[in-house]
């Protein structure tokens, strides 16, 4: 089976001065976690769509899922972790207790501030995670990567033909996720920047998946006024 998971356990910090989490803030006439459940929802290969949100806020997901999509059977709202690996272990937990979980069992974990994914990087994550059992969906680096490992002078300048910038969603069987990261050492789970690292750190291989330049994630004010803009440009196609 496959599992939609988003991630929308986040307080949104970075988006300013706001007064609910930034996947609650509206554009074109909706939440913007709306607009990224509506684009799994149009997906026939999901056996459901698991999003987690922050306790304090589950009610209110639940309210605007109703609102603006309806009552679904295909749509469960739960309670995120601490983390965001953790997030993503309650709704492996969520699958086991619900469904039945096994070595075929695949999760496609994606943030809920990134509603421009597009239904063929769907599709290349669920047929990569069955066939390599890990992709991370990445484009490109344009810019040249600098790296410092003290925030005061250059460590080392990788090339950027070997660098990407990686996007979400991220997808996995979700057994081996699970069974990794609980493998994992508290040193180890704290240098974590994403779930793809949990298997990489263990040498198992992440397969790539493109991405598009427009798949942004919405952090910052700035990007709330890229997204009405492209919102406008999908209108008018």
């Amino acid at each position: 089976m496959v599992f939609s998971v988003i991630l929308a356990g986040g307080t949104g910090n970075r988006m300013g001065n706001t007064d609910k989490p930034k996947q609650f803030l509206t554009i074109k006439n909706k939440p913007i976690i709306i607009h990224t459940i509506e684009k799994f929802m149009s997906e026939p290969h999901f056996e459901k769509i698991i999003v987690l949100s922050p306790s304090m806020w589950i009610d209110h997901t639940k309210r605007i899922i109703s609102k603006y999509i309806g009552e679904s059977d295909k749509i469960t709202v739960i309670a995120g972790g601490d983390t965001r690996n953790e997030t993503i272990m309650n709704s492996i937990d969520y699958i086991e207790k619900n469904y039945t979980l096994d070595d075929d069992t695949i999760i496609v974990t994606h943030d809920s501030v990134r509603p421009f994914l597009t239904h063929r990087i769907i599709k290349e994550n669920i047929d990569a995670a069955k066939k390599h059992g890990a992709c991370d969906t990445v484009i490109p680096a344009t810019d040249t990567i600098v790296e410092s490992t003290d925030a005061n002078v250059i460590s080392a300048i990788p090339e950027r033909k070997n660098m990407y910038q990686g996007q979400t969603p991220q997808s996995f069987k979700a057994k081996q996720l699970r069974d990794i990261y609980r493998s994992l050492t508290d040193d180890e789970k704290n240098i974590l920047t994403d779930a793809a690292k949990i298997l990489v750190l263990k040498g198992h291989n992440v397969h790539l998946v493109n991405g598009e330049t427009y798949n942004i994630k919405i952090t910052y004010p700035y990007d709330l006024k890229i997204a009405r803009s492209l919102l406008e440009d999908e209108e008018n196609d």
